[in-house]
């Protein structure tokens, strides 16, 4: 059997929303969602799993009723989810009773359950959340039923609030494949486990890559033993619109301040101008050299500018026409000091720059 793995779509979720750019965050989650969705399709996927927080928030009926719509054009996927920490079932959760179409299954309870598929021999675990947030361990001692199925756990969690899972007992449950959610970054917990993250990125300190995990299963009873063998393959499929970027722009005294954004926009070219940008400055520059940074933002999708550069001072011609004055004794002090390299050029830096602007007043 083969399968999509995908979790913390956020459905409703507006990231960017008040940066005045032309975009729709919120209505590119959904075209990305859609995507999946049409892949299964076109791809006959036997199962979609969604393992929790397909929508940022409880949802209102109406957004039940689009996404049962979308499911709905599936004629040979089975959909099966639950709810996570944003998307809890609480007591007026329109989850409640809500009438999904054929194709979907939802776990909607609070204590573990299954479904599952006689004509792939596959039986899907997980449970929802009741709540937005859990304290109790309820994976560590869950253990598949029937041994010759195809067995896949659901769970949505992790830290102490949300879950917590000793992913050691997990794995040696034996589960064949455990599809993770909640976390956003997608990453292998073992070769049986795995966080998928989510479809988008939702802020900036989200690291790509983003999208899902197409997987395939096969288990067989091995001749010799009496024992089943299953085999699994995981191959990760980015699907983002947009991701975030963070650059850095190495700076030499000879840079121009134009010249640096030159870089900066042929980053921008090199890499996408779709996706948002986090340009870090580092080096030295010309003293006399001033930013505008809006420059930068002027580019695209620029969502921050951090100079760490520093000015490059000639400290030793600084100290012989100063080496009387406050500023000479200042170097002079910082060079005595038994401070750590890194430290001592900071201070020297970020104290002869304000001492110099003193003095220039």
């Amino acid at each position: 059997m083969d399968f999509i793995h995908v979790a913390d779509i956020h459905l409703g979720a507006t990231p960017e929303s008040d940066r005045g750019w032309d975009i729709n965050r919120e209505k590119e989650i959904y075209d990305s969602f859609r995507r999946v969705v049409t892949e299964c399709e076109e791809k006959k996927i036997d199962l979609l799993l969604i393992s929790g927080d397909l929508f940022h928030k409880q949802p209102l009926l109406r957004e039940l009723k689009e996404v049962n719509y979308i499911f709905s054009k599936l004629t040979h996927t089975k959909v099966v989810m639950i709810a996570g920490n944003h998307d809890y079932i609480g007591p007026r959760s329109n989850y409640h009773n809500f009438n999904w179409c054929d194709c979907v299954t939802m776990l909607s309870g609070g204590e573990m359950d299954s479904i599952y598929f006689e004509g792939i021999n596959t039986e899907v675990y997980g449970l929802s959340y009741l709540s937005r947030e859990i304290f109790e361990s309820k994976y560590d001692a869950m253990i598949p039923g029937v041994e010759e199925r195809i067995n896949i756990l659901l769970a949505h969690g992790g830290n102490e609030n949300n879950i917590p899972i000793n992913y050691k007992k997990v794995d040696e449950a034996g589960f064949d494949y455990v599809a993770l959610g909640h976390f956003h970054k997608p990453q292998l917990i073992t070769e049986r486990m795995a966080y998928v993250g989510s479809l988008e990125p939702l802020s900036k300190g989200e690291p790509l890559p983003h999208g899902y995990y197409y997987g395939e299963i096969t288990k067989e009873k091995e001749k010799t033993e009496e024992r089943y063998e299953s085999n699994l393959s995981l191959t990760f499929v980015p699907i983002a619109s947009r991701e975030y970027m963070t650059k850095e722009i190495e700076v030499t005294p000879d840079m121009l301040s134009t010249g640096i954004v030159d870089f900066a926009r042929n980053i921008l070219s090199e890499n996408g101008s779709q996706n948002f940008y986090q340009f870090i400055l580092v080096g030295k520059t010309d003293p006399s050299i001033l930013f505008d940074f809006e420059d930068f933002y002027r580019l695209g999708y620029v969502t921050e500018v951090l100079n760490h550069t520093l000015p490059d001072y000639d400290f030793d011609s600084l100290y012989e026409e100063n080496k009387d004055n406050l500023i000479g004794s200042y170097i002079r002090r910082i060079r005595e000091s038994d401070a750590k390299d890194g430290l001592v050029n900071k201070a020297l830096y970020y104290g002869i720059e304000a001492l110099l602007n003193t003095k220039e007043r």
